[in-house]
């Protein structure tokens, strides 16, 4: 079985009303139930706001230290969830599943080795 790495991808900007979170919380509570019931589950989480990042850059021998994601861009990393997976198409079904229930964009990649 390999390890993979469903990455959850929010764009910048307003955080959705409360009752839309309520909704897609459901609804992860939900995958995350079956993901576990098919004994695939290893670990899930959200992440804080970009603006709890702090970036760790190495420059000249020393370590510059930054407030702020690793780059400007117009969307980031949200949460993530790591399965188990027969295969590729097993892994992007659970992404698939995982995109629809966080109504995000999610990016599905095997862990190395």
């Amino acid at each position: 079985m390999t390890q993979y790495l469903l990455s959850v991808y929010q764009p910048d900007g307003p955080i959705p009303s409360p009752e839309a979170l309520a909704a897609i919380g459901r609804d992860l509570d939900a995958l995350n139930a079956d993901i576990r019931a098919a004994g695939a589950w290893v670990f899930s989480n959200g992440l804080l706001p970009v603006s709890s990042a702090t970036v760790l850059r190495p420059q000249d021998g020393e370590v510059l230290v930054t407030d702020g994601p690793f780059a400007e861009g117009k969307e980031h990393l949200g949460g993530f969830t790591i399965v188990e997976a027969p295969d590729l198409d097993a892994a992007l079904e659970w992404g698939r599943r995982l995109a629809i229930a966080s109504t995000l964009p999610v990016e599905v990649r095997p862990f190395a080795g």
